[in-house]
């Protein structure tokens, strides 16, 4: 069991558990599939386990429309169930962290069907107006809907079936503090709070003719009151691994959220290095990343949190597309661009988060259908960009680059059928490479992306600089390198990453005879003095002692 004294040198895995597993045949996958998998979590030494959403929940968006905090949504199980879990995972020495998903709920959540009668004491747990503002709702279309029973407009800054809580009201917070300690005092280790840099609103919810209304809800006035709040009625006093989603947050903001004095939360996720790929701001274009503010983005947040906060640090998610088809090569240099893109993160000042299929380079399905698809963003953005002439052929294209269901495809586990996941057809297809790309497959191989994460983890338990050393970065303007060092008095770490497919070079810091290799993607390192030669995706981690 992680400790408040080494949480930062441990590892987290993301568990989707919808495609996750499913040992009863469902088409969707369930808590006791989580039950059967921990001791290959185990073995691949991560710590914590976050599973998104179990919650009773219509599943308008997988899980994050929550209609009764306390229950188990009966397609992944039982409460029994969970507490099962929650035992066989303190047995294995792994944790428990819990999604919190409370700036909305689902419009059939309790509150909301109650407070949809305005002498109700629940419709001030909701934000309403007569008019609506200009606000645009994150998945597209407007921020609010009208609601016939109470005669006025909802916010929800998502889906329509997911309404806007009312953080100032403080009857509102008491009973989200008391449903946290509820999954705290069942034995919960941690908790991810989603888009919870949102739940605050500027008073008067002004219109946004410049924008989409984000100046007015983004990191808004109370949100620390808020979280100083919820730190001090759920998690002081208990050893929780916490962590906020942040969206579109700012530096500045994310120095506060997760200060290590440690009055709000453990640390925060952002999400700047993963629009380096959306041309203008613009999501839904197929387009290549920017290479040099990738590398630039991740460095200004290394080197601004550094001694004062701390990050989690992540390539994939639930909402992300796969970042071996993202940022790699997923078919000539799958292996070496997968395992390159790990080297480069794992060697970063934070805690990784590792997600379902990652550890095994698994690509983006690359889905030729829109029938393929489940996700309601996706589909929203498909009939907004016909609305509005985008071609068939190029929106289609960004969704088979961009698309949240790129990392919701089915867990391979084997190459049987389904990839082993089920005995029934998935809710979604699974991938078609599942055959080649699966777990069993990556176990089996020594050499795999898998026993290469497995190490990563390793190694940031066995070597103190890479969670207190500082971050320099070598190669701000190279076109294909990223080389940081990360440094204490006592240890040097050298990153030397090659981000692209053809070959090229690197002036290393102190002749190549120096380092000690910690992990390399290729077989053997091509140095001449101080000269480096990477090949494609070739990607280093060397160590020395400090002079």
């Amino acid at each position: 069991m992680i400790t408040t004294t080494d949480w930062r040198k441990s590892a987290v895995y993301q568990i989707y558990p919808k495609s996750f597993y499913s040992p009863e045949g469902k088409a969707t996958g369930t808590l006791r599939g989580v039950t059967a998998k921990l001791d290959y979590l185990a073995d691949l030494g991560v710590d914590y386990l976050w599973l998104t959403p179990v919650y009773a929940s219509p599943q308008n968006d997988n899980g994050y429309d929550v209609s009764d905090y306390y229950a188990i949504d009966p397609s992944y199980g039982t409460m029994d169930d969970f507490e099962t879990l929650l035992a066989e995972t303190k047995q294995r020495g792994l944790s428990v962290m819990m999604d919190i998903v409370v700036n909305h709920c689902s419009t059939s959540h309790a509150w909301f069907e109650e407070g949809r009668h305005p002498d109700s004491p629940y419709h001030d747990y909701f934000i309403w107006r007569e008019t609506p503002n200009d606000w645009v709702s994150k998945f597209g279309g407007p921020a609010w809907s009208f609601d016939e029973v109470a005669g006025k407009y909802y916010l929800h800054l998502f889906d329509k079936t997911q309404a806007d809580l009312n953080w100032e009201n403080p009857r509102l917070r008491e009973d989200v503090y008391a449903m946290m300690r509820f999954w705290r005092d069942k034995g919960v280790s941690g908790f991810r709070l989603d888009v919870i840099n949102l739940i605050s609103k500027t008073p008067g919810l002004p219109n946004d003719p410049e924008g989409d209304g984000r100046a007015y809800y983004t990191d808004g006035p109370n949100v620390h009151d808020y979280l100083q709040e919820m730190n001090a009625a759920v998690f002081a006093g208990h050893d929780l691994l916490t962590v906020g989603e942040m969206s579109s947050t700012s530096l500045e903001h994310c120095l506060q959220y997760s200060s290590l004095e440690n009055q709000e939360l453990k640390m925060t996720f952002n999400f700047h290095h993963l629009k380096v790929d959306y041309p203008n701001g613009e999501k839904w274009t197929a387009a290549p990343f920017d290479f040099k503010q990738l590398k630039q983005i991740f460095s200004d947040w290394q080197t601004g949190m550094n001694g004062q906060a701390w990050n989690a640090i992540f390539w994939c998610n639930h909402d992300q597309p796969r970042v071996v088809s993202r940022f790699g090569d997923d078919v000539a240099y799958r292996v070496e661009s997968a395992k390159m893109l790990a080297t480069t993160l794992h060697g970063l000042q934070g805690t990784p988060y590792i997600y379902q299929g990652e550890e095994i380079g698994m690509p983006n399905p690359d889905f030729t259908n829109l029938s393929d698809y489940r996700d309601v963003e996706t589909l929203n953005a498909y009939q907004e960009a016909r609305t509005n002439g985008v071609s068939e052929e190029a929106i289609l294209a960004a969704i088979r680059q961009k698309s949240r269901d790129n990392a919701r495809t089915p867990m391979p586990w084997s190459d049987a059928v389904n990839g082993g996941f089920s005995t029934s057809e998935p809710w979604i297809p699974v991938s078609p490479t599942y055959d080649q790309i699966n777990v069993e497959a990556a176990v089996a191989d020594p050499d795999s992306v898998y026993h290469h994460y497995k190490r990563l983890i390793q190694l940031r338990k066995q070597y103190d600089v890479l969670t207190d050393g500082s971050y320099r970065l070598l190669t701000p303007d190279d076109p294909s390198l990223w080389a940081y060092e990360r440094a204490t008095s006592e240890e040097e770490l050298l990153v030397v990453s090659n981000f692209y497919g053809t070959d090229t070079t690197f002036t290393l810091p102190h002749d190549g005879s120096d380092y000690t290799v910690l992990l390399h993607n290729y077989q053997q390192m091509q140095t001449e003095g101080h000269t480096l030669t990477l090949r494609p995706y070739e990607s280093l981690m060397l160590y020395r002692k400090s002079d």
